[in-house]
């Protein structure tokens, strides 16, 4: 089972797009959420992701780190390996599960263009069962 907290990205994540914050959710999702879940992947293994120590979060910083995982390798996938660990504001966790995945799944179903904005590094997706890097969307 590996490990991760978003204090060790920062003590006071951002908001949603680079384009308006430092530390955004964005930036979280693709300089340590997606790699950090494509080895959960192809070990078949649990991402333990723990929300706690950090100053506060905007919901939107949530929204996009953990959507983008749902959008790159499917809702099943998200709820099979992340366990999401928030004993400081568990009402986060409900948050992600209620609303955050399944719009997140509704988009990559319909085929919903993503919002990125900032130029980023390839990044991983699944595609037909089989984890491609690329630069998938550019601002």
């Amino acid at each position: 089972m590996a490990k991760i907290k978003v204090l060790d990205f920062d003590e006071f994540p951002g908001l949603r797009h680079c384009s308006i914050s430092e530390n955004s959710g964005e930036d979280y999702y693709h300089k340590v959420l997606n790699k950090a879940f494509k080895k959960a992947y192809e070990n078949n293994d649990k991402l333990v992701v723990d929300l706690d120590g950090t100053d506060a979060y905007a919901s939107s910083f949530l929204d996009e780190a953990f959507g983008n995982l749902v959008y790159d390798f499917t809702l099943a996938n998200a709820e099979r390996l992340v366990v999401i660990v928030s004993n400081d504001e568990p009402h986060w966790i409900k948050m992600l599960e209620e609303k955050t995945y399944p719009q997140w799944e509704a988009r990559r179903v319909n085929c919903e263009k993503v919002v990125v904005t900032e130029e980023h590094e390839s990044w991983y997706r699944l595609i037909n069962g089989e984890l491609i890097s690329n630069v998938w969307e550019t601002p």
